[in-house]
């Protein structure tokens, strides 16, 4: 396999499976690298340049930026699915009118996003009992983040579209250009002007609305495969509605996961900013493992849908099996590399020590459950992929509602004592690692059972 071969388009209802789903996996692995980076850079700056408390504040808002984005989620997942099985399919009208009526929605959901957001932050910081020390920082980095939400937004949409069409790797330039952009922003807001964690939030959503206007130009530019006409961008009420259908329980999925974190947060509020901290240093590590794992679950829908699309259901389960196994491998590495050089890593984010130390005894915590989500990814990618998403929605509700949430506030509720009044905080990771575990369980059991197999919207 050569380099030019690795970085072109990718039909993956022809060559051996595994080799499509790695071909394809690798450019939006280094893509999601590269994103991932964003939140990164923006901690390792605030934590090194304004202070531990300041990256609390930071991180004190993921939370509700990621129940904020579940409208996107919704979108995403639709039009991916529309997308990959139109396009195995062959069917270039309706891949067209799927594209106009997922950039169009799109832009709605920015809308609501950029007046409801600001409406509701500071309420719910308070709800959440976010601590006085951070929750003004907090407020204000939300603040710009909602206002500019259209630019993250319409390049999450637009970059799903492109890897519809086989494309990963014009996404992962347009985001590699943007991430550079994002760095030297930071440090110019932060390190030179001075503008702490406003300053993050607006580097973000200047290189966001880079890449959305990078990804559109390439959409412009492939009207080889498909026609990107204004009358398209018109929806009917097929495509919303298929969309819709598709992708709603993944938005309800990702809703239910944001509420529950958010719920946890504010169990994690009660052990103060240095927990607060160390958990932001976490949910940043644990982000860059995590990326195999929706890597190639990504691949997996798209590889999914172009295969039933083009009715090669055998390809599917071949695929399935094979690139699951891959993908765990990989992440052992990752949980191994973890172990090893942990601290090194967490000292990135900061030089107090016991941060570091809380760190890094968090992620020791969590290493095996990082293999079981690569079996969750995968198979509900799978089955997304075939146009089931309501699967993955009530597994997804019943590990993240019924067990996450009353498990962590279990957990630690047995554990308080005069020593810990607010009981052992590194129960909530334990809380996390067994839903992780049961959920993958539960996941490989329904992609056996096979409903997925009767979900086409392209026959």
């Amino acid at each position: 396999m050569n380099i030019k071969s690795l970085f072109a388009p990718v039909d993956m209802t022809e060559g051996t499976p595994v080799k499509q789903i790695i071909k394809f996996t690798i450019p939006m692995l280094l893509g999601n690298i590269a994103q991932q980076l964003y939140s990164t850079v923006d901690s390792i700056i605030v934590g090194r340049f304004v202070g531990d408390n300041a990256l609390a504040a930071v991180g004190s808002a993921a939370p509700l930026i990621n129940l904020m984005l579940v409208l996107f989620m919704g979108v995403a997942v639709g039009a991916s699915i529309m997308i990959s099985q139109y396009f195995g399919a062959r069917k270039r009208e309706e891949l067209s009118k799927s594209i106009g009526t997922s950039i169009t929605l799109t832009g709605i959901a920015s809308l609501f996003i950029m007046v409801v957001g600001p409406l509701i932050t500071r309420p719910i910081l308070e709800l959440l009992g976010t601590p006085e020390s951070i929750i003004d920082w907090a407020t204000s980095y939300l603040w710009i983040i909602f206002i500019g939400i259209a630019g993250g937004g319409y390049y999450n949409i637009m970059s799903g579209i492109l890897r519809g069409l086989g494309d990963s790797v014009s996404a992962l330039i347009y985001l590699l250009v943007a991430t550079v952009i994002n760095i030297v922003l930071d440090l110019a807001f932060v390190a030179y002007f001075r503008m702490g964690v406003v300053g993050v939030a607006l580097a973000t959503v200047i290189a966001q609305f880079i890449s959305a206007f990078l990804s559109l130009w390439k959409l412009t530019k492939m009207n080889s495969v498909f026609d990107f006409k204004k009358e398209y961008l018109l929806p009917e009420k097929y495509y919303v509605n298929t969309l819709i259908k598709l992708g709603l329980p993944s938005g309800v999925t990702q809703a239910i996961f944001s509420m529950s974190m958010i719920v946890v947060q504010n169990l994690t509020n009660t052990f103060g900013e240095l927990y607060i901290a160390a958990n932001v240093i976490v949910m940043r590590v644990d982000g860059f493992v995590m990326l195999p794992a929706f890597s190639f679950g990504s691949a997996m829908t798209t590889f999914a849908g172009q295969n039933i699309g083009a009715g090669k259901l055998d390809r599917v389960s071949k695929g399935a099996k094979n690139g699951t196994l891959a993908a765990m491998g990989i992440s052992a590495v990752l949980s191994v590399m973890i172990l090893i050089f942990g601290k090194f890593i967490m000292g990135i984010f900061t030089s107090t020590e016991a941060l570091i130390d809380m760190s890094y005894n968090m992620m020791c915590i969590l290493i095996i459950g990082y293999i079981a989500m690569e079996v969750t990814q995968c198979l509900s990618g799978i089955m997304r992929g075939a146009g089931d998403t309501m699967t993955p929605m009530w597994i997804s509700m019943f590990s993240s509602i019924l067990m996450r949430v009353p498990m962590a506030y279990i957990f630690v509720y047995l554990t308080k004592s005069p020593e810990l009044p607010q009981g052992n905080c590194y129960m909530m990771q334990l809380s996390m690692l067994v839903t992780w575990t049961i959920g993958a369980f539960i996941t490989f059991l329904m992609y056996k059972v096979g409903k997925w197999k009767t979900k086409s919207i392209s026959k």
